[in-house]
């Protein structure tokens, strides 16, 4: 059954135009997922147009999923790690944490665009403030699932009878699900929140048809989706968040005060710095706006 179906809706994050899918008015959230920012494919460039300078998190954990292109991420840890299609990179900001990522020091062919997901999944108020940490896992260490007509690779969390390597918080559950037409698959019914972000192709679900571009999440009991063409989603989701989340820029937090002195320390310059790194993304002008709870 369907609960609600949640559009895209286009921004740009510096040089990136991207189709924000969370947080949106009517669901702030999906499981422990709070922001969902589909971009690409978009034509690689020889010059630092498609980088993201360094910046700050606290109380979430990052999920960087590439499709095509290459990036290369750098953050207060000392981390530097190239991540490709297939591959996932889990940064848990906890306290705080300050990342780039690069695709003009990735060694991308001019020829290949690049596309992917970033997804951000609050992290458990027992924790949310917790040393960050880093971790990287390569496509060949994450499960595969592949039946007749399905190939479907687990990127977080366990299903469909594998397990992701990936160390996590908060059990989310999320995976790239490739559909052969006329296929159908089943949605877990033991994931508390559960959705499927339409990348390509047409699904029907409950009967109705869905282009990319849109969140369909799903309310409680049994649920399926089948590709009308050959189609490709994620799905995603986990236990619902405990209590609400406030979020503002690029921070998360059960309290708001976190958020304010997260501001004011990156105002500052008190956030640890990523070495050899100066360029970095400055708060956005004007009042410091109220927070909203997700």
């Amino acid at each position: 059954m369907i609960e609600t179906v949640i559009p895209y809706r286009k921004r740009t994050i510096g040089g990136f135009n991207v189709r924000r899918v969370l947080p949106f008015s009517k669901r702030r959230s999906v499981g422990p997922f709070v922001f969902v920012d589909d971009f690409g494919p978009m034509e690689i460039v020889n010059d630092a147009s498609l980088d993201i300078l360094a910046h700050p998190h606290i109380g979430l954990a990052t999920v960087t999923y590439l499709f095509s292109g290459r990036m290369t991420h750098r953050d207060s840890l000392g981390s530097i790690q190239l991540i490709e299609p297939g591959e996932v990179n889990w940064m848990t900001a906890g306290r705080g944490i300050v990342h780039s990522e690069r695709v003009s020091d990735a060694g991308n062919d001019p020829a290949t665009s690049l596309a992917g997901l970033q997804t951000w999944v609050a992290l458990p108020e027992s924790i949310e403030e917790t040393e960050p940490s880093f971790a990287h896992h390569g496509s060949d260490e994450l499960p595969l699932v592949e039946e007749d007509g399905i190939r479907l690779q687990v990127v977080l969390g366990g299903c469909y009878g594998v397990k992701s390597p990936v160390a996590t918080v908060g059990k989310p559950f999320y995976a790239q699900c490739d559909l052969a037409a006329g296929h159908t698959i089943e949605i877990p019914v033991d994931i508390d929140e559960r959705a499927a972000y339409i990348l390509k192709g047409q699904v029907l679900i409950d009967n109705q048809p869905f282009q990319p571009g849109n969140l369909v999440v799903f309310g409680k009991g049994g649920a399926e989706i089948k590709a009308e063409k050959h189609a490709k989603f994620m799905i995603l989701g986990g236990d619902r968040l405990e209590k609400p989340r406030f979020m503002w820029w690029n921070f998360v937090s059960s309290r708001q005060e976190l958020i304010e002195a997260a501001r004011m320390d990156w105002q500052k310059g008190n956030f640890e710095a990523i070495p050899n790194e100066t360029g970095f993304v400055p708060l956005p002008e004007g009042n410091f706006p109220r927070v909203q709870p997700l």
